[in-house]
């Protein structure tokens, strides 16, 4: 058996829901949730065809860790995972996986929605639009700044 993956990852590889959720849950939750991030077909008014995803992969784990640390400490939940992808994604496929457990439903709910919104604000990764017209745009997001223990 291989052990068990780490809480917050930056991975190339496709992410599995079931694992997700599975290694989060324990005996004392009432409630489990899965964020599930895909590309989709349309960006502001364009056709897409895929994301290209980049990551300061050491720095992005760091910061997902945090952010999993104060959803937990905020809403009291149980486990929180993070697991984004990096490379090229086509239409449908997961760019984001986000297991949150917790006793009850009301905590995961927070829990989950404050993890999409603060990694989306501080994470470190960067996304790239394929355009079906053939073009290439980087999307305006997150500008690191240096911060004591990066």
């Amino acid at each position: 058996m291989s052990p068990p993956a780490r809480a917050c990852r930056v991975t190339p590889d496709a992410i599995d829901p079931r694992e997700l959720l599975e290694s989060s849950v324990t005996p004392s939750d009432g409630a489990a949730l899965l964020f599930w991030g895909v590309v989709r077909n349309e960006h502001g008014g364009r056709a897409v065809q895929s994301l290209e995803y980049e990551a300061y992969a050491e720095m992005a784990e760091r910061k997902m860790q945090q952010i999993a640390d104060e959803a937990r400490e905020r809403f009291g939940t149980g486990a929180i995972r993070i697991v984004h992808r990096v490379g090229l994604l086509a239409v449908g496929e997961a760019s984001v996986g986000i297991a949150v457990a917790a006793p009850h439903r009301g905590e995961a709910y927070e829990a989950s929605r404050y993890v999409i919104e603060e990694l989306k604000r501080r994470v470190p990764v960067w996304k790239r639009e394929g355009y079906v017209d053939g073009e290439r745009h980087w999307v305006p997001g997150y500008t690191p700044t240096v911060e004591k223990g990066d």
